[in-house]
């Protein structure tokens, strides 16, 4: 889904989507083996505690972080899921996500325990190669989502990728 920002519904824990602070609010839940939702890398830009189970992240505009949610019941997991997503700015159009208001463009989204593993390794990767994962190119989080989804490996994100990406930037400014 894509949008602009709409009203809130009811009383939350995350602030309203109107909140003029220009943040993108993530809503973190940790309940020990049922539902583990938590940022894999990214700057935050602040944090509030909801209460003993909950907190809200919250990223500027241009952010780029990713958010792995995990829930199982009785019978084994439920949802194993990765979004790779940059924080926007405020009346620029974008997706919508369960968990994070307003919502952000989505880089890579992932689902499925073996491909949610394979993605986590993946940014393993580009920190191993010295690069942090939310200043790598926001293309290369896209190939990882386009190459996965066809069933392919993606290319390693290089120190030499990187230093690619850096000068493409400064030039597009």
């Amino acid at each position: 889904m894509t949008g602009t920002t709409a009203p809130s519904v009811g009383a939350s824990p995350m602030p309203s989507a109107h909140n003029s602070d220009a943040l993108t609010h993530v809503e973190l839940t940790w309940v020990e083996g049922r539902i583990e939702y938590w940022i894999r890398f990214g700057r935050g830009a602040g944090e509030r505690i909801v209460d003993r189970r909950r907190r809200v992240v919250s990223f500027r505009p241009g952010a780029v972080f990713a958010f792995v949610r995990w829930a199982a019941n009785d019978y084994g997991t439920v949802i194993s899921r990765i979004d790779i997503v940059r924080a926007v700015e405020p009346g620029v159009a974008y997706q919508t996500l369960p968990f994070v208001r307003p919502g952000g463009e989505i880089l890579l989204k992932i689902e499925g325990w073996p491909k949610v593993e394979k993605v986590l390794q993946h940014i393993d990767a580009v920190e191993a190669a010295d690069v942090d994962p939310c200043d790598a190119a926001p293309d290369h989080w896209r190939h990882v989502a386009h190459r996965m989804s066809a069933g392919q490996e993606p290319r390693p994100y290089t120190r030499e990728r990187h230093q690619a990406w850096l000068k493409r930037r400064e030039i597009e400014r």
